[in-house]
């Protein structure tokens, strides 16, 4: 079993996400011969760095990156800072020899996730982005399906990923809601998501988009303390401005000739996390739900169709559901699929796989997402960059 020494940038909801990822490692997948050791923590704030010792079980804690990335012992970075901070880390991290898994979105800007997918492969680092939706077994299974021609031709998609973490007008105004540290809204926050699904499970690039976005709550009660993730952070009685959108629905033309549909929104009242993604083929179609992971629903023309959809559990013969479950009706859960994506990670750095979704695929949905920001504004299909 080789040892291999972590560093996580930015101790909050996710950075504790990725810390535990690699502890299961092991245990999960044995084969990979891999053992992580968590070197040291990077957070500005006291009570997250004795967290990070006490709690996670780190050999330290400091306060800045470039601690981390001095230390000799650290051989890969998990990068899960705000988006204001991730150019900077991602290509100090990229310079100092260190292979980093970073959250999306992977910059502020097309531009920025440029710079970040430059640096990586100037200096031959892997990566990798987090896009964990595309881990779920029966999203595999989807892209299978596809792939191996089950569905057909590929003519139409719907993706939409609605959430409610930020309906309440009372929620504080942090960085998420400033355009220079979050970038743009929910289109980088959820969109972003859905441009890597609809392009990893058709295997089909985005070329064109047309689309719209709106903010619903222009304004916020200005924060009087931090917190960690969405909650749980005081507020006065000072309003100030939301900066980016809310709310983001698109229209967009795939390589291949097919349509895709895609909405975003981070005000959806009622809808905690209702991610979904459809496809429509020649023979058949099926559909998942992230609020249904473990199972999908499919119809196929050579089963017939006079029953319409069949509900199909999540198995051991789908994705890596086998290595978390041993049979169909045991849910997994949000953070087995960070496990197989830090899996994925690990695996391409010792044993040089190309199997985790990488700079190159965060910097195709930044470029998809401009492009949406784009036509927003000029109310005309816009062009996405390869």
């Amino acid at each position: 079993m080789q040892d291999i020494g972590i560093g996580v940038v930015s101790l909050g909801w996710m950075g504790r996400l990725h810390s535990t990822s690699y502890q299961r490692i092991p245990s999960r997948f044995p084969e990979l011969g891999v053992r992580p050791r968590l070197v040291v923590a990077a957070d500005p704030l006291d009570a997250n760095q004795q967290a990070a010792t006490e709690q996670f079980g780190f050999d330290k804690a400091v306060a800045s990156i470039d601690e981390v990335l001095a230390d000799p012992d650290v051989e890969a970075v998990s990068i899960c800072s705000p988006n204001f901070l991730h150019r900077d880390f991602a290509v100090k991290a990229a310079q100092a020899g260190k292979p980093f898994w970073i959250e999306k979105p992977m910059g502020v800007s097309a531009r920025q996730s440029r710079e970040i997918h430059d640096a990586a492969a100037a200096a031959g680092v892997a990566t990798a982005v987090g896009f964990n939706y595309r881990h779920a077994p029966a999203v595999q299974h989807l892209r299978e399906l596809v792939s191996s021609g089950r569905l057909g031709r590929i003519t139409n998609v719907r993706c939409w990923l609605n959430a409610d973490y930020a309906s309440s007008p009372e929620g504080a105004l942090t960085w998420r809601y400033d355009r220079e540290k979050a970038g743009s809204g929910v289109i980088g926050d959820l969109l972003s998501h859905g441009a890597d699904l609809v392009e990893y499970v058709t295997g089909q690039r985005i070329e064109e988009v047309t689309a719209t976005s709106d903010v619903f709550i222009p304004e916020r009660p200005i924060p009087t303390s931090a917190g960690v993730g969405h909650g749980g952070i005081e507020v006065g009685s000072e309003r100030g401005p939301v900066q980016n959108e809310d709310w983001v629905a698109a229209l967009a033309s795939l390589a291949d000739g097919a349509h895709a549909t895609l909405e975003s929104s981070r005000v959806a009242h009622g809808h905690r996390s209702d991610y979904a993604l459809e496809l429509f083929g020649t023979e058949g179609s099926a559909r998942w739900s992230f609020t249904r992971m473990n199972e999908f629903e499919v119809m196929l023309e050579d089963r017939g169709t006079e029953h319409g959809y069949t509900t199909v559990l999540a198995g051991p013969g789908h994705g890596d559901y086998a290595r978390f479950q041993p049979g169909p009706g045991i849910p997994m859960s949000f953070d087995d699929l960070k496990t197989i994506e830090a899996a994925e990670f690990l695996s391409d750095i010792v044993h040089g796989t190309r199997l985790a979704p990488n700079a190159a695929d965060g910097l195709a949905a930044a470029e998809v997402c401009e492009a949406v920001v784009r036509s927003a504004a000029s109310r005309a299909w816009e062009r996405v960059p390869r």
